[in-house]
């Protein structure tokens, strides 16, 4: 058994705002006995219009949000996924909308850049989204290793592409994350049904991180951050306000469904191609 934690938050433009209220979700998390946490997409800055100055000192040598996320991970001895922070490749260049992965020496051991961005019209007071005037577009999937199980990486808008989830499950994943801020409208449409149909179609667990509330120009998101098992099966869920959700990865029950359902052998179509493994970095945080 491996303890994982979802964090649920209302994320506002305010980046240092953001912080404090995700220290103190982490700390419960970590109380909980979460080895490893999960925060949403854009937990430090949702609405804020400076994109690009915040991906420009996550580049540079002043990194306060990558910074914090190394000290929350050596101080609770978890590692620590940090949904989303905008993050160019290169000095200059235009932010990707990035998930970091830190072990539990705050050391970043892997780096996802979301792959499908979010550029649809939505029935709700915000109407128009287009990530892609922020951000630009990932290339690559990442799975790595972790202590609660081989690890795959996603981000919101992502669920609804599963040629991804099954490069996944082929490149050995055993827990895939879904940080997000998911609309209410989409939400309240899509959400359970997305993220159970992921974990029953790459036999994975499935932990998701969502915004939920009303934040800045009026935008509401859905909520409901919860892990799902490899059977589809809801294990934990919170469905409104700020906290931490929390569950344990059963890796015995998950090679039991695999056993007995071997969807993987039977595949009659060629499956996308796997990722290449993900090594490990060393830190950029000292």
């Amino acid at each position: 058994m491996s303890g994982v934690a979802a964090i649920q938050m209302t994320s506002q433009p305010e980046v240092q705002d953001n912080l404090q209220q995700a220290a103190q979700l982490i700390a419960q998390a970590a109380e909980q006995g979460a080895e490893l946490v999960l925060l949403p997409e854009c937990f430090a800055a949702l609405g804020n219009r400076s994109l690009a100055a915040i991906a420009a000192a996550e580049f540079g040598p002043e990194r306060p949000i990558r910074r914090f996320l190394a000290e929350q991970a050596r101080q609770h001895g978890i590692w620590l996924i940090g949904g989303s922070l905008p993050l160019p490749r290169e000095s200059g260049g235009k932010p990707m909308a990035t998930q970091l992965v830190l072990d539990e020496q705050g050391h970043e051991v892997a780096r996802y850049d979301k792959l499908h961005l979010f550029d649809v019209d939505v029935s709700d007071s915000h109407s128009t989204y287009r990530e892609s005037n922020d951000y630009a577009f990932g290339d690559q999937l990442v799975c790595l290793d972790s202590p609660v199980g081989r690890l795959g990486l996603s981000i919101c808008y992502d669920v609804r592409f599963p040629e991804l989830y099954q490069g996944l499950r082929l490149a050995g994943a055993e827990l895939i994350v879904v940080p997000a801020a998911f609309t209410a409208v989409t939400g309240a449409a899509h959400w359970h049904v997305l993220l159970r149909a992921r974990a029953i179609e790459s036999q994975c667990y499935v932990l998701a991180a969502n915004q939920t509330g009303t934040h800045a120009g009026g935008r509401q998101t859905f909520g409901h951050s919860c892990l799902v098992d490899p059977w589809g099966e809801l294990i934990a869920e919170l469905p409104e306000g700020p906290g931490v959700i929390s569950g344990e990865l059963d890796r015995d029950f998950l090679c039991d469904v695999r056993q007995r359902m071997p969807i993987t052998a039977h595949r009659r179509f060629a499956p996308p191609a796997a990722p290449q493994p993900v090594a490990k970095e060393s830190s950029q945080n000292e």
